[in-house]
């Protein structure tokens, strides 16, 4: 059984999760833990409101989720990416099977490019002010890719999956 109503309030209450974590990032250059569990937490109400089958369909989300988990941890273990990115990869993760889930880490991928590329020019603008590496705000990147991705048809609550 799917429920319109339902998937329409997760899908807001993704939106503005992604929203607030970017904004975050942007500000404090760290996604607050909570910001992430929530987005994990409310997948499986997705997962049932979207009317998926119990197996194979979950165990693939979470086996994508711990995956990434895994090779964005990576990331972080050399210093590339921030412990909350990664969380909120693997979070999102759980909430797009593979074919959107690939668009979104090509996605975040150009987004994490732009806000790089950004990042430097405030820099060269910014140089007499700062010194040191810059820290870009991965984050905005991925809740950029995710609130794109919000255009899915899997997120159209009025089509059928």
């Amino acid at each position: 059984m799917e429920w319109p109503i339902v998937r329409i309030a997760l899908i807001c209450a993704l939106g503005l999760l992604l929203l607030s974590a970017g904004i975050e990032d942007a500000r404090t250059r760290e996604i607050a833990d909570r910001k992430n569990i929530a987005i994990a937490l409310i997948a499986p109400l997705w997962w049932w409101s979207s009317g998926w089958a119990l197996w194979p369909d979950i165990a693939i989300q979470i086996a994508l989720g711990i995956g990434l988990f895994l090779l964005f941890a990576l990331a972080f273990r050399v210093g590339m990416m921030g412990g909350g990115d990664v969380k909120m990869i693997a979070a999102l993760a759980l909430w797009l099977p593979p074919q959107p889930l690939m668009r979104m880490l090509l996605l975040m991928s150009l987004a994490g490019g732009a806000v790089t590329v950004a990042m430097l020019i405030d820099q060269r603008v910014a140089r007499a002010r700062r010194s040191g590496p810059i820290e870009v705000p991965y984050g905005v990147a991925i809740a950029i890719a995710g609130l794109l991705l919000l255009r899915e048809p899997i997120f159209n609550p009025f089509l059928p999956r």
